[in-house]
């Protein structure tokens, strides 16, 4: 997986990738775009003064090893310090870690990760079950659709439109409940007994019990095929008024049920989505050929990455003099931030505390602060190449089940839960329409409202950077850089005064 250093090189190569470096990862890639983040190395020098291209604007380290320090102190006093004396906003990137096998601490915490697991296993058996209860009430309403259609346009002005749907709904009868009659169903009896061979044309083709074709002729018939016709087409005509009904209550019951369901989904996808994410963070990494990683031994590797940014402020840095007093009125077509990168990598002994039954690790600290000069678009890059990364992984096997899956549905069930708004809307003239009504399913996949350009997210996924101007390059990025040199360097050193170690100053 890629670290963050890697990450910014990918996002400005200009800047935080060696020149030669470039070269070579072009010449194998053909494309910077197609260049992996985890192929771009560090380069080889560093100028704490300046910086070179191709690396943080200024680097320190600090490294110690004491079996008595913890890691938590160290952590949340650079914390501290970043928020509160240089008002930094600080949040973390990477938190990560890695037991051996034989050590108490990893069987421990496999314990949990199992209950975690076994808990989001359970909810998503729920979310199966309700995700086909889903599909099949779409499938069904289809279904009530075309049959509620036939009723709506036997209605119709057009005569020929209401010619094939009164058809059509007799041959639902003839199929449907005239043939529960047997011997005595008008098809048995035209195709099974001498004298009914006109049973059927007879009955497709009379609209009441006048017995009068569409022309107003009345049918010249025998009398027992106008006695049997009589009778079942007054049957027909009264099934028509009832089974619609019956049909309407049946679909609006259906639509009910759907957004219930939908209302389910979106509440279990709710509750295994905690689950999933702290089964997933007690999830190790892979330790690979890590030499500090023995099986039998009693060690843990931690690695945490903070970033503090504070954002380019033009007003200040003209009453500092870095910044030309004529630029200051000039309007900035983006926000600069100076950055200060921490890194902890850590490698200890757990030790169970007695009284607390809580773990305590003591070892080797290495702490790294690096400063960068990074725009909003930069920023935003990153946290996008981060969200690439398995960090959120656990999530999509829940986000895969219900948001993807139910966006190809998202069409049918919009129109289902809504359409008695659709229809209120045609009532009135065709009326603007307003739809500020929220529910569940655009809820659960975060669209509230029924605006088009608010669906491709895509597309901000495709964008990139836009060239910097003169004025960002040579002034504002060069003292947010300059900022975060100054800032990365005092952390530093505060740090090592804090703790009665050497210092520059």
């Amino acid at each position: 997986m890629a670290t963050i250093q890697q990450i910014i090189g990918k996002i400005n190569p200009d800047l935080y990738v060696d020149s030669e470096h470039k070269k070579e990862l072009l010449k194998e890639f053909k494309t910077w775009d197609k260049v992996p983040a985890d192929k771009i190395k560090k380069p080889k020098c560093l100028s704490i003064k300046e910086g070179i291209k191709g690396s943080p604007q200024a680097e320190h380290k600090l490294i110690y090893d004491s079996t008595s320090e913890t890691l938590e102190p160290i952590y949340f006093f650079t914390i501290d310090m970043m928020t509160s004396d240089f008002n930094l906003e600080v949040e973390k990137l990477v938190d990560n870690f890695v037991s051996t096998p034989g050590s108490a601490h990893f069987a421990e915490l496999g314990q949990r990760a199992t209950i975690m697991q076994q808990n989001a296993s359970r909810i998503m058996g729920d979310v199966n079950n309700v995700m086909r209860s889903v599909l099949n009430i779409i499938y069904d309403l289809r279904e009530f659709r075309i049959r509620l259609k036939n009723y709506d346009d036997i209605k119709s002005p057009e005569k020929a439109k209401a010619e094939a749907s009164l058809l059509s709904l007799k041959q639902i009868w003839l199929d449907k409940v005239d043939f529960a009659k047997g011997n005595t169903g008008i098809k048995a009896m035209a195709f099974g007994q001498a004298g009914y061979q006109t049973l059927i044309d007879a009955f497709l083709i009379v609209k009441d019990e006048s017995l009068k074709d569409p022309n107003g002729n009345v049918l010249d018939l025998n009398e027992r095929v106008i006695r049997i016709v009589k009778s079942r087409i007054q049957e027909f005509n009264i099934w028509v008024k009832q089974s619609e009904g019956e049909l309407r209550k049946r679909y609006e019951l259906e639509k009910t049920y759907l957004r219930s369901q939908v209302n389910s989904l979106q509440l279990y996808a709710r509750w295994a989505k905690p689950y999933l994410r702290a089964a997933q963070q007690l999830e190790m990494t892979e330790g690979g050929r890590n030499p500090s990683l023995v099986k039998t031994f009693n060690t843990i590797i931690l690695e945490l990455t903070l970033l503090g940014k504070q954002k380019f402020d033009p007003k200040g840095a003209i009453l500092d003099q870095a910044y030309p007093a004529d630029l200051g009125k000039v309007p900035l077509k983006r926000d600069y931030y100076s950055c200060v990168l921490v890194d902890f990598k850590f490698r200890g002994i757990p030790q169970r505390a007695a009284q607390q039954g809580q773990y305590v690790f003591g070892g080797k600290s290495e702490i790294t602060f690096q400063a960068y000069a990074l725009n909003n678009d930069e920023l935003e890059m990153l946290d996008k190449e981060k969200k690439k990364s398995d960090i959120e992984d656990a999530l999509k096997l829940v986000e895969g089940m219900t948001t993807e899956s139910l966006e190809k549905f998202q069409d049918e069930i919009k129109f289902f839960l809504e359409e008695k708004e659709e229809k209120k809307e045609e009532e009135k003239e065709e009326k603007p329409k307003t739809s500020d009504q929220s529910n569940p399913f655009l809820a659960l996949i975060g669209v509230y409202n029924d605006k088009p350009q608010a669906t491709p997210e895509k597309g901000k996924e495709e964008k990139k950077l836009v060239p910097e101007s003169w004025i960002e390059k040579n002034h504002i990025r060069r003292v947010a850089a300059d900022n975060a040199r100054k800032t990365t360097f005092n952390i530093f050193d505060i740090y090592k005064q804090a703790h009665g170690m050497p210092s520059y100053t």
